[in-house]
């Protein structure tokens, strides 16, 4: 079993390295399915560890011998899901990327991005502490930074990327405080070690611990106010969208919150907020995808309410519930992502989907494939989403958390009615645009199918799911059939609103001149109000200091350099040998002394 650990964790490693030593050589097609196979096969150990379902720890080496920290790696359930949905994701986002970027000169480096990008979300998930976690967390982030800025070249592309590495880095010196703080407390970073020793804590210091890493969580899941990277991250390739937005970066603060639910289940205040936040996060995320135009964001914005959804019932101590719609989430978003990839390598990358239209027709598999993602993610029967999605819903409902309830039921109609919204504007309106549409390679479709299997039919398999991780997590019955048919009718309601709405042209175009549409089509003016109070503020201190180090800092310097080149001139005269030699005679004494005293 630990050979299979190891496959599945440095498999991947191992085509990053692969890949990178070839990255400035000339793109190798072939080297794109070495590398996919590569992370197949980390995908393979990961479900057959899953199948066998035991519980082990790898113990390695003393890692930081001062902390007595050693490293190793801790399987368990939470662990084996997340290794088999990273693996499984993983490995059809590389093959799709072989017909999605084989027409781009650093074809190598993009692959040995993905690479290193899976290795370091599966070292995040299957460490055994806190460090460990931490290592893989800022490993994801480092991949983001160079795969969402992956055509640097465009200033908009590189400006993205560092908006989401320097957001990220803001929200991780509140985990690594938390992270600190536990160690001071425990004296260890190891999962087990501190979760042993959590109730002897002090309430306060719990509640100080919880909110910092959970400031973490939040960064690399995209909630408000560290929401506005995730949007502006669709500047990278689609694959790349469907590997961060399914599988990655953003289900990092949701694992991060699962796995420490010991001590999330101490402090209800802050488990409570995460609720409040979740649930906004939802409606609010939810709201803007109503009126985007632009393909790629309005899939990103329905990440980010689905995170909502997930971090609602973790905040209510549901923690396997949301574990079970992180899995359901990353297969029907990912093959929603790569359906929009094929949908703009259709059209000349063309992202305005009131520019689009019509593509049904050159375009069918494309559009099944999207409208059966679009099913699950609005909660349709039998679809995936129904089953983790309402689940959400119920605990809320039957925990009496009503105005929670409400909120996401809410979300669950604007979900259903931006979904519909999408695929009306892409496939079934009249044309917009002039190209000649084509349907993608039959390679791009065959890594989309496993996607679109396990978009329908992963739901099915809720039970034995439950019953899988209830080792580690407790067992939740929370279906409540009030909710489900309440929750069904609104979705419903919202698709055929939408499917109405759009069919007969209900929303005029002067509908965009109204104050709330704007304030929507804006993001609330938020991007905005970061830029004039903080991005263009702190660019000015950052000016102010630069002139500060200039002027001040470095003539000082200057002239204390230029104060010692004027007394060196006027004791060592030119030609005056005698001088010298005194100087060089009482430099050796000094020396002599320095070394006896030593």
């Amino acid at each position: 079993m630990q050979n299979l650990v190891l496959i599945a964790l440095f498999a991947p490693f191992i085509s990053f390295l692969l890949a990178g030593t070839f990255s400035f050589a000339k793109k190798s097609i072939v080297l794109g399915f070495v590398c996919s196979l590569l992370i197949s096969l980390s995908a393979l150990c990961s479900i057959i560890l899953l199948f066998m379902g035991q519980n082990f720890n790898i113990e390695f080496i003393e890692w930081i011998g001062l902390i007595n920290l050693s490293f190793g790696f801790n399987i368990d359930t939470i662990s084996l899901v997340m290794m088999s949905v990273v693996g499984v994701v993983a490995s059809c986002v590389h093959f799709y990327s072989i017909f999605y970027m084989a027409g781009d000169e650093k074809f190598n480096k993009f692959f040995s991005f993905l690479g290193l990008f899976v290795f370091s979300m599966l070292f995040l998930v299957m460490s055994d502490n806190f460090l460990g976690l931490f290592v893989g967390w800022e490993g994801v982030g480092l991949c983001s930074w160079l795969l969402i800025g992956f055509w640097y070249q465009n200033n908009t592309y590189s400006f993205a990327a560092n908006e989401a590495f320097i957001m990220n880095r803001m929200a991780d010196l509140g985990m690594l405080l938390g992270i600190f703080w536990l160690y001071l407390q425990t004296g260890s970073l190891k999962f087990n070690e501190v979760f042993a020793n959590i109730s002897s804590f002090d309430h306060t210091s719990l509640i100080l611990i919880a909110s910092c890493l959970f400031i973490g969580a939040m960064g690399k899941s995209a909630q408000f106010p560290f929401h506005t990277w995730l949007a502006d991250a669709m500047a990278g390739p689609t694959p790349v969208s469907a590997l961060i937005h399914a599988a990655t970066m953003v289900t990092a603060g949701v694992y991060l919150v699962i796995r420490a639910s010991a001590i999330y289940d101490l402090v209800f205040e802050v488990s409570y907020f995460i609720a409040i936040l979740g649930t906004f996060v939802a409606l609010f995320a939810a709201s803007m995808a109503l009126v985007a135009k632009d393909l790629k964001r309005i899939i990103a914005y329905s990440t980010l309410s689905q995170l909502g959804y997930m971090f609602v019932a973790a905040g209510l101590g549901a923690y396997s519930i949301a574990l079970f719609h992180l899995a359901t989430h990353a297969f029907f978003k990912a093959l929603l992502f790569l359906g929009a990839g094929n949908v703009m390598h259709a059209i000349d990358n063309e992202l305005n989907i009131k520019k689009m239209g019509g593509l049904y027709k050159s375009m069918k598999i494309t559009a099944i494939f999207m409208c059966l993602g679009s099913l699950a993610l609005a909660g349709i029967y039998p679809f995936a989403g129904f089953f983790s999605k309402d689940l959400i819903m119920d605990y809320a409902f039957i925990s009496h958390n009503h105005g929670l309830f409400l909120g996401l039921l809410i979300a669950t109609f604007l979900t259903a009615f931006y979904s519909f919204r999408l695929l009306m504007l892409v496939f079934f309106t009249p044309a917009r645009h002039f190209n000649h549409a084509h349907e993608a390679s039959k390679l791009a479709i065959l890594a989309m199918s496993p996607l679109m299997i396990l978009a329908c039919i992963m739901g099915f398999f809720e039970h034995q799911f439950f019953n899988f991780v209830s080792i580690d997590l407790p067992f939740i019955d929370a279906k409540n059939t009030l909710v489900i048919i309440l929750a069904l009718s609104v979705t419903l309601l919202g698709i055929l609103f939408a499917i109405l709405a759009y069919r007969n042209n209900w929303f005029k175009p002067s509908l965009e001149k109204r104050w709330f549409y704007k304030i929507l089509a804006n993001d609330y003016f938020i991007p905005k109000l970061y830029h004039q109070y903080f991005v263009t503020k702190f660019s000015s201190l950052c000016v102010l200091l630069k002139d500060f180090d200039i002027q001040v800092i470095d003539n000082f310097v200057q002239g204390i350099a230029n104060s010692f080149m004027k007394t060196s001139q006027s004791l060592i005269m030119p030609n005056n040998l005698n001088l010298m030699l005194k100087f060089i005679v009482l430099a050796f004494v000094l020396l002599l002394l320095i070394v006896w005293g030593i």
